[in-house]
C-alpha cells in the first residue's frame, strides 16, 4: 500500500474517528523503513510499502491496532447532529458577513458571542 492508501484505510477502519495527516504518516514510514520493519518499492510513480519479516514479527507481537479503540463509544448520530448544527451556524454567519450591512454584521457577532456564553453557562448549571 502507499501512504495515501494507508491514511484512507485507517480512517475507514476507525469509522472516521482517526485520520492521520500526511505529515505524521510519511515520516513514520521513513522511520520504519530505516529500522528495517518495512520495505518500499516504486510502482507507477508511487512508493509502495510492505512489511518485512522483522516488521511482521513486530506487528504480530504488538498490541491491538489503535484505530480499533478510536471510534469505540462514540455516538455517531449525535456527532452528525452537532456537525450539522455547527455547520448551519457558520454558514448563516458567513452569509450575514458577506451580504449584510455593518449593523447586521454587528448583530450577528452579538448573537454568536451570546450563544457561546450561554453554552458555557449550561456547564455551570447544577443538576
Amino acid at each position: 500500500m502507499h501512504g495515501y492508501e494507508m491514511i484512507q484505510e485507517i480512517a475507514e477502519r476507525s469509522g472516521g474517528a482517526w485520520k492521520p495527516s500526511p505529515g505524521s504518516v510519511y515520516p513514520t514510514l521513513q522511520l520504519l523503513e530505516d529500522e528495517g520493519l518495512i520495505a518500499s518499492a516504486s510502482e507507477g510513480g508511487k512508493k509502495l510499502f510492505s512489511l518485512t519479516d522483522a516488521g511482521r514479527a513486530e506487528a504480530d507481537g504488538g498490541s491491538d491496532a489503535p484505530w480499533e479503540d478510536a471510534g469505540r463509544g462514540v455516538d455517531w448520530e449525535a456527532m452528525n447532529e452537532i456537525r450539522k448544527a455547527g455547520g448551519g451556524l457558520v454558514e448563516a454567519f458567513r452569509q450575514v458577513w458577506a451580504t449584510g450591512s455593518p449593523e447586521q454584521r454587528e448583530k450577528a457577532m452579538a448573537v454568536v458571542n451570546k450563544a457561546r456564553k450561554e453554552l458555557y453557562l449550561i456547564l455551570a448549571e447544577e443538576d
